[in-house]
């Protein structure tokens, strides 16, 4: 079944709109709708199919991921549960933004590999709140002291999700996210 991130077989066209079926989640996503799918980022829903999984015909989104092209299967009704979310909203935009400007933060004393873990695990919850925590904490250790190769790719890692979210939830390019945040992390305004 080629390039998908899940394993599911056989399928059938589906409805243009299918409720996500969670009970934490509301919406619903349509085809041509964005979504943000954890660790991989922003997300556009190239199809609602029924899949045959295990004798069971389950409803399922295909979602692209616009940075890689990779594809991705989430049944519905794990979609709360795999934490795939709308994009954010402008309020939220704005809580970003503040959290990446925010400079109280407590001394970090802990060793990189125990860092990495828990900024990894803030990643996999997909909560761009929890990303904008770790680029600042980041950017702020880097201004400091150098990072590893871990810390680095991380970094990186963290800024991308959150420039690909914040151009497409604002509506401009990613080039202007990417000044604007390195606009707040430039050594003169640490």
């Amino acid at each position: 079944m080629g390039n998908y991130a899940s394993c599911l077989t056989s399928s059938r066209a589906a409805a243009s709109v299918l409720d996500v079926g969670a009970t934490d989640l509301k919406q619903q996503f349509a085809v041509g709708d964005k979504a943000v799918y954890p660790v991989h980022g922003v997300a556009e829903v190239m199809a609602l199919e029924q899949r045959d999984i295990g004798g069971n015909t389950t409803a399922v989104y295909i979602l692209k991921v616009l940075d890689t092209g990779l594809k991705i299967m989430v049944p519905t009704s794990n979609a709360g549960s795999v934490g795939l979310r709308d994009l954010i909203t402008s309020k939220e935009v704005k809580e970003v933004y503040s959290i990446l400007k925010s400079r109280d933060i407590p001394r970090d004393t802990q060793t990189w590999n125990r860092r990495y873990r828990e900024y990894m695990e803030k990643i996999k919850t997909g909560s761009v709140f929890e990303i904008a925590e770790v680029l600042r904490d980041l950017c702020v250790l880097r201004l400091t002291k150098e990072l590893s190769f871990g810390e680095r790719k991380m970094l990186d890692t963290a800024r991308g999700l959150l420039i690909k979210e914040l151009a497409i939830a604002k509506g401009v390019g990613e080039d202007k996210i990417s000044t604007e945040i390195d606009a707040i992390f430039a050594p003169a305004a640490a």
